[in-house]
């Protein structure tokens, strides 16, 4: 088991599948993130709501060349033999993965985060810019129930926050993806020019 602080903490342990949920740098005010008194899982459910129903602030994620970045880098990642990966979303300012990490998360996610925001910086002509907000939300699944409760969460959230009626209609998600369903490689074939190196 590794545990590192920062705002919020960071619990990781072997052989054991995580939820991780990070955000577009500027999509949450700064200076109530998170807000005071929340424990983690209370800060997770704050920040979500109020990423779904934000209607100012950057909204990258909704191109599809920007998606398509992130997707692939996702797929790259287990390609790479770095994690497993069960379920996924990309919404307009912020990511969902369950993923079962095979080398330390902080790498994997600094790599993943790291490698999408210089791709995507560069397509959107912002160049040294921050992308990603530097945290991440993370948390590591304690049973079957709950693993279940998160992929459902995770596949639900486009619906939620409005843009579909069915998961299955989201093409920024797993549930648009059968092999997702098999716990399978759950993402579209493509190309990345991420390299996620962990070295």
């Amino acid at each position: 088991m590794s545990e590192t602080h920062r705002r919020l903490p960071h619990i990781y342990l072997e052989n054991e599948w995580l939820f991780v949920t990070w955000h577009l740098h500027g999509s949450l005010p700064h200076d109530r993130y998170p807000p005071p008194g929340l424990r983690a899982g209370e800060a997770l459910v704050w920040m979500d709501r109020y990423v779904d129903t934000a209607r100012t602030g950057p909204m990258y994620l909704l191109r599809e060349d920007i998606a398509r970045i992130v997707v692939h880098s996702l797929q790259h990642g287990v390609d790479l033999g770095h994690y497993d990966l069960r379920a996924w979303v990309i919404m307009a300012n912020h990511v969902h993965v369950l993923l079962l990490p095979k080398i330390r998360p902080e790498k994997l996610l600094g790599a993943l985060k790291g490698c999408t925001a210089r791709e995507a910086n560069l397509v959107l002509g912002r160049t040294g810019q921050p992308f990603w907000q530097a945290e991440s939300y993370d948390h590591w699944v304690r049973d079957a129930r709950e693993f279940q409760k998160i992929v459902d969460y995770i596949e639900n959230n486009p619906v939620k926050a409005g843009f579909v009626t069915r998961p299955e209609d989201y093409p920024w998600s797993s549930a648009a993806n059968p092999a997702a369903r098999e716990g399978k490689s759950a993402l579209a074939a493509g190309t990345s020019a991420c390299a996620t190196s962990t070295s």
